[in-house]
Parts: C-alpha cells; structure tokens; sequence
C-alpha cells in the first residue's frame, strides 16, 4: 500500500494526480490530510504507524514551510517522496525545504507540483518486488513513447511555408 499524505485538502488538486495513477495502475492506497505543523502529534504518530498498516511507500505534499515530508521522513525508515506544492515564490519556497534535508532523514523530491511522478516513482520501488506490477508500468511506458511518435506523425503534416520537413 502507498500513503499519500497531504498538509491541507486544498492540496488536493495537486495530489489526485498521484491517486488516479495509483488507481490506474490498481494499486491500494490511503489519503489523509495532516499538518506538520497545526497537527505534529497526528502527523509522528501517522508516521510511526504506517509501516504497522502496510504502508511501503510514503507520498507528502506540502507547500510553503513544507515540513510534512521531513517530519514523516524523521518518524520511519519507510521511502518518503516529497511534492512541493505551488504556492509562494511559485513553490520555490516548498521544493527547496523538502529537499535540503539534514544527513540521516533523506527524502526522495519531485518537482514542483510534481504528484504524478511522485506516483510512478513509488510505483516503481513497489515494483521492484512484484513482477505484475512491473509489467504494468513498462506497458505505462510504452504508452508515453507511442502517445509522441503518433504527435510526431501528426506533426509531420503540418505545413508551413519555409518547413523543410
């Protein structure tokens, strides 16, 4: 099972990338929205828990101070995937306070807003033990190569005046 966790549900927009992928890909997963810093007890005890619940891989999203992902990352030795959501300084704030943390509490960040690929990553360290869902990613891949040969071919008759292809 993956965790996704989230500091605010107007977060939400963000995260459901990470859930409809999740569920594309039909794997189990729970969705809470805590806060670091107006719940800390619920957010540590969330953390300690997961592992006990069947949780493999955490996914965090937080804009502004971003100390979700941190604090999740200080309470278990589970993966933790940080999304900095958009808010402030365009979610410069958040990716640069999730990503610099100190040595020992590591916590794997996406880009801004980035909750899809929070998903495929978790995803994929998931798959690394299960054959079926390893599959169903490359096919998830396969899918994106040919989504841009087939752009390509339609690109390819786009006429323009001085186009030389």
């Amino acid at each position: 099972m993956i965790s996704i966790i989230m500091g605010s549900t107007s977060d939400l927009p963000v995260m459901e990338k990470a859930a409809k992928f999740l569920d594309e890909m039909e794997i189990p997963f729970e969705m809470n929205a805590l806060s670091a810093h107006r719940t800390p007890d619920e957010v540590e005890q969330f953390a300690r828990e997961a592992e006990g619940r069947g949780v493999k891989v955490i996914i965090a999203g937080a804009g502004m101070a971003a100390a979700l992902p941190g604090v999740i990352a200080a309470s278990t030795t589970l993966p933790v995937i940080g999304v900095p959501i958009k808010g402030m300084l365009d979610g410069l704030d958040a990716m640069l306070s999730i990503i610099q943390m100190p040595p020992g509490i590591p916590v794997a960040t996406v880009g801004v807003n980035g909750a899809l690929n929070a998903a495929i990553l978790a995803a994929e360290m998931m798959a690394l033990s299960d054959n079926e869902l390893a599959a169903k990613l490359k096919a998830y891949k396969q899918g994106l190569k040919e989504k841009i040969v087939k752009a390509n071919a339609e690109l390819s008759q786009v006429k323009y005046k001085f186009k030389v292809n």
